[in-house]
């Protein structure tokens, strides 16, 4: 069973910045694309970014391009997803979430097994 620990949520400033980690269990971890979510009241929760196992690739929401990177640290197991310039529509629960199979990066939740509790991140303006 993989368990994954999201934390670095909390309430900043329009313009602030936050580093979000989630940590994993298991030994394959470098095996797998993970990606980061987020859910915000009464809508679907969509997909923010992802990176392969290796790193070698990532994909990043339009709404998030160019404020939000992704990266992670086999040796640690541990994903990050660095965000700047932060807004108030980035408002929302975020979910890190490891793929169910070993392929490239889904868009879909369908494509993820194993998901976080969730950490919230409030941006007031």
């Amino acid at each position: 069973q993989v368990q994954l620990v999201e934390s670095g949520g909390g309430l900043v400033q329009a313009g602030g910045s936050l580093r979000l980690s989630c940590a994993a269990s298991g030994r394959t971890f470098s095996s797998y694309t993970m990606a980061w979510f987020r859910q915000a009241p009464g809508k679907e929760r969509d997909i923010v970014a992802a990176i392969t196992g290796s790193g070698g690739s990532l994909y990043y929401a339009d709404s998030v391009k160019d404020r939000f990177t992704i990266s992670r640290d086999n040796a640690k197991n541990t994903v990050y997803l660095q965000m700047n310039s932060l807004k108030p529509e980035d408002t929302a629960v975020y979910y890190c979430a490891r793929a169910a199979l070993r392929l490239g990066i889904g868009l879909s939740t369908l494509r993820y097994e194993y998901w976080g509790q969730g950490t919230q991140v409030t941006v007031s303006s």
